[in-house]
């Protein structure tokens, strides 16, 4: 084997572990939990400063690590579902050990950049949401099909993290309505996955509505939670984060665009390319209100 070939071996090795790594600490989703951490700051702060990477680079460890650490936990049942068979550990790509490894550097790195770049109670969030994930929700998904409801607290979480990082109170009522909206758009973003992968669920032993109710049922019980998450956006400008009448109209008519697109699954609940695409609608929709508000706290108030 000549130089080139083993420089072009071991490069293919290292964007593997990579890949593996990354997909360990479920690098999509953590993203969006960075995002979130970032609007709480800047609505808090009311503009871009210097001050919010470091808080929202150690919420991103964090969470990072936390994922690392639920691969760890959840391993013997991700082997039991199709689509997560081939994760790192259950495929054999990543040792045990390793992951744990791998989730404790995280954890403890994520941790103290929060600590040291933030405040006490921004710190104290984020081991609230670790403690929440890995051992309120995790072990209570194996217990009760009913979950995802308290485990969407975490959800709402990275958000106040920001927010609190700029020092300002926790219980003032315009984090709080943002709060509330991450925390409900959890829970049609599970049953939307619960009504493509429900027997997947059950083949893992999980307890899953899917087997209490029909996908028929459960389509109607997801759309009222995505009107409920339409609705929460009002709350918003309600709760003075913004106060621009057009970015109150925009959110008006996004949502009700949602609730008007979303209904399809009401009698489509059998089809998976329609559950998807409203499983996709209400990831897309959470985003345009995040850009939104970002672009209404940062330019329009100016205006």
């Amino acid at each position: 084997m000549t130089t080139l070939e083993i420089n072009i071996k071991s490069r293919v090795q290292i964007k593997k572990y990579v890949s593996l790594f990354l997909e360990l600490a479920k690098i999509r989703i953590i993203f969006f939990v960075a995002v979130s951490t970032s609007i709480g700051f800047i609505l808090a702060s009311g503009n871009l400063i210097t001050g919010m990477f470091l808080p929202t680079f150690g919420v991103f460890l964090l969470a990072g690590g936390s994922s690392a650490l639920n691969h760890y936990q959840e391993r013997e049942y991700d082997a039991l579902m199709f689509r997560t068979k081939n994760r790192p550990i259950p495929s054999g790509e990543i040792s045990n050990s390793t992951a744990l490894i791998f989730a404790a550097f995280l954890i403890l790195t994520g941790s103290a950049v929060i600590y040291l770049s933030s405040n006490l109670t921004a710190w104290i969030l984020g081991v609230i949401a670790l403690i929440w994930y890995n051992l309120i929700y995790t072990p209570l998904k194996r217990i009760n099909s009913l979950a995802v409801i308290p485990g969407s607290v975490i959800g709402a979480i990275p958000p106040v993290i920001g927010w609190a990082a700029t020092g300002r109170s926790i219980m003032e009522p315009e984090i709080l309505a943002l709060a509330l909206f991450f925390f409900i758009w959890q829970i049609p973003h599970f049953w939307l996955l619960l009504l493509i992968h429900g027997e997947d669920y059950e083949r893992a032993g999980y307890p899953s509505l899917t087997s209490v109710f029909d996908k028929s049922q459960l389509s109607r019980i997801t759309y009222i939670w995505i009107l409920a998450l339409a609705i929460s956006s009002l709350l918003i400008p309600l709760f003075s984060i913004s106060s621009n009448i057009i970015t109150g109209i925009i959110l008006l008519f996004v949502g009700a665009y949602l609730a008007y697109s979303s209904r399809i699954i009401l009698k489509n609940f059998s089809s998976v390319t329609v559950i998807r695409k409203s499983f996709m609608l209400i990831n897309i929709y959470v985003l345009f209100v995040v850009i939104l508000l970002t672009i209404d706290k940062l330019i329009l108030t100016v205006i």
